[in-house]
């Protein structure tokens, strides 16, 4: 896969968290709670985001690859959108950014490219189910039950388009205005759960107990990002030390790496549950409003 090191304990972490989800819809296939095969449909939907993004669906081009630019300064993926692009290469222009704050919003654009992606590959499920649900010639209690699967996918579609529109528009400000000092979050996951909590079916009070919660969870996205660099520093200096042939040396170095590694596939771990539990939570809130 030629994946980087960083991008190696990322793709640990995501296959750790689908391993654990399939574990839990196949105790409750074994009780009968999953009769419409909604959990098993969004199981599947999501081991096909994570084949994509790793660059392991056979597709050559399909892979989100990661950026170099903390490197070396410069990006080596592409936004697919024309219109990311414009933006990106007007931020990069502008002399409003610094490098650290380039880099930031690099993170950012990265960060929009993949919910887009997302969204396209649910797309693609609904309409698939659209067109077999369209070609049942008599309608039964089965399909009343389907109805409402395509229906919860709809709303689902519905959060993330308004998920990448309210993201777009915040790149746009961005990039022409640069980054507000006053901005309470600066993590891109992060502002985007909290645009969508204020939003949902919350009270002031579980608002603010969750404005708390999403500040831990950036202090715990920050740590994820430190100890990701610092892997990927202490994979180029291995890489160095081999050609050296030093071994005191290269034994040192590869029981930094070793633990770095170990340290940023638990960290990245946890930031992803995490990040699936708040996302649930909003998801809930949100679906009350509709109601």
């Amino acid at each position: 896969l030629h994946l980087s090191a960083v991008k190696l304990a990322e793709l640990h972490s995501d296959l750790k968290i689908q391993e654990k989800d399939e574990l839990s819809w196949k105790k409750l296939k074994a009780e009968g709670l999953d009769e419409d095969g909604e959990k098993e449909a969004k199981l599947r939907r999501n081991l096909n985001v994570i084949m994509t993004k790793y660059g392991m669906n056979g597709k050559k081009d399909s892979q989100l690859v990661d950026t170099n630019y903390i490197k070396d300064g410069t990006e080596s993926d592409t936004l697919d959108d024309p219109r990311l692009e414009k933006l990106w290469s007007k931020a990069k222009t502008s002399g409003k950014f610094s490098d650290e704050e380039l880099d930031k919003l690099w993170r950012e654009f990265k960060h929009h490219k993949e919910k887009i992606h997302e969204y396209n590959i649910l797309l693609e499920t609904v309409s698939r189910t659209e067109d077999i649900h369209k070609n049942v010639i008599n309608p039964s209690e089965e399909n009343l039950v389907k109805d409402e699967i395509l229906h919860n996918k709809h709303r689902e579609l519905k959060e993330k388009l308004r998920s990448i529109n309210q993201g777009f528009e915040r790149l746009r400000k961005v990039s022409h205005q640069g980054y507000d000092t006053t901005s309470e979050f600066e993590e891109p996951r992060v502002i985007d759960l909290w645009d969508m909590a204020k939003s949902a079916n919350f009270t002031e009070k579980e608002l603010e107990s969750f404005r708390e919660e999403l500040k831990h969870f950036e202090a715990k996205i920050e740590k994820h990002h430190h100890y990701q660099k610092q892997l990927e520093i202490s994979h180029q200096k291995l890489k160095h030390v081999e050609e050296t042939g030093d071994k005191d040396h290269l034994n040192r170095n590869k029981e930094k790496y070793a633990m770095l590694q170990e340290k940023t596939k638990e960290l990245g771990y946890k930031v992803k549950k995490h990040l699936q539990d708040l996302s649930s939570r909003i998801s809930q809130g949100l679906q009350h409003n509709e109601l």
